[in-house]
């Protein structure tokens, strides 16, 4: 019997990391059997055309690689990341927490797409990796909403703290902007999970965002949780 698989989700800054992070914590203290998995999978060789592409040796801007073309790149290394390290555990029945998935790629790459062709990118998208190549369809897709100037702001300071720079994707605001309008529509459409992470214009703490997720997280697996135990 299959695992399940829950995503977090967002634009860049949102905070996927640190609430992924959190989860994890949260699930070890529970006792909850679990796997992380982190896309893209910096270092490892499936994951090298992706890097290449937000490092800018395919183009200087986001839109100098269409849609189709980015959204491969990173599916190699979903695919490989499968077959290589969490399929089997999944197939197992095992929990599966997820940093970024294919739901990154509908959000960053059909913004690139004039609206009214955004729906077919994603059916298309959906079909390439959950369909054609296998990969399993998220239970649960925890999307986290920043607004877009709160959430630049949280990219300019991880440069700074870490002394790394910006990928194609970061450092393009109106890019930014587009993904986060483009990705409320494709969540409402796939009911993932929306959590607003600001209100009146300030962040709120990630405590709290952590605690709505977890709302939603214990939903998802409901009576089955202690059943998941170690």
């Amino acid at each position: 019997m299959n695992g399940k698989l829950i995503v977090f989700e967002g634009t860049d800054g949102s905070g996927k990391g640190t609430q992924a992070r959190m989860m994890a914590q949260r699930l070890r203290e529970e006792g909850i059997r679990f796997r992380e998995i982190d896309f893209p999978r910096y270092g490892n060789p499936f994951a090298e055309p992706a890097r290449l592409y937000l490092a800018g040796a395919l183009g200087d801007h986001p839109g100098d690689v269409n849609a189709y073309a980015a959204s491969t790149l990173f599916a190699v290394d979903r695919y490989a990341s499968y077959k290589e390290d969490w399929g089997k555990d999944y197939e197992a029945g095992e929990l599966i927490l997820a940093n970024r998935y294919t739901t990154s790629n509908a959000v960053h790459q059909a913004s690139k797409l004039a609206p009214e062709e955004r729906s077919a990118f994603v059916s298309w998208l959906f079909d390439l990796e959950y369909g054609r190549l296998g990969l399993p369809v998220p239970d649960l897709v925890i999307y986290l909403d920043v607004p877009t100037d709160l959430s630049e702001g949280m990219l300019r300071r991880r440069e700074a703290a870490t002394g790394t720079s910006a990928d194609i994707h970061e450092r393009d605001d109106l890019y930014l902007r587009q993904c986060r309008e483009c990705a409320h529509k494709i969540a409402e459409k796939h009911g993932w999970r929306q959590i607003t992470c600001a209100r009146r214009g300030r962040l709120r703490s990630v405590e709290d965002i952590h605690e709505e997720a977890w709302s939603m997280v214990q939903a998802l697996l409901g009576h089955g949780m202690s059943n998941n135990k170690k």
